[in-house]
């Protein structure tokens, strides 16, 4: 009733930009924050951008300056621009949306399946 489908992954050189998307299905009445997680070999999963229903934007400390989080709630999706990638921002992406389902009063989060990003020469 309610999935969250990430895309535009792939393998990209050092200093490279990439678009990654994430679309929710569904009939959804509201939705809240938006944003992405990155876990990368061996580490825990970390914020990599999030935005707020009032587009208030937080970014994780080692993309600042380097990814741009959009949102466009019309099509239910958010966006994430990565710039000047460095091999270091290799890891699965997951895309994490909370949102309160048409019908239901409970808010949930949902988390997609996550795309791979590759970063290397």
């Amino acid at each position: 009733q309610v999935q969250v489908v990430e895309s535009g992954g792939g393998l990209v050189q050092p200093g490279g930009s990439l678009r990654l998307s994430c679309v929710v299905s569904g009939t959804i009445f509201r939705l809240y924050a938006m944003g992405w997680y990155r876990q990368a070999p061996g580490k825990q999963r970390e914020l990599v951008a999030s935005s707020a229903f009032d587009k208030s934007i937080s970014y994780g400390r080692s993309v600042k300056d380097r990814f741009n989080i959009s949102r466009d709630d019309a099509k239910k999706s958010v966006y994430l621009d990565m710039s000047k990638l460095r091999p270091g921002d290799t890891a699965i992406y997951y895309c994490n949306v909370r949102l309160q389902p048409s019908g239901l009063s409970r808010i949930s989060d949902y988390w997609g399946q996550g795309t791979q990003v590759t970063v290397s020469s």
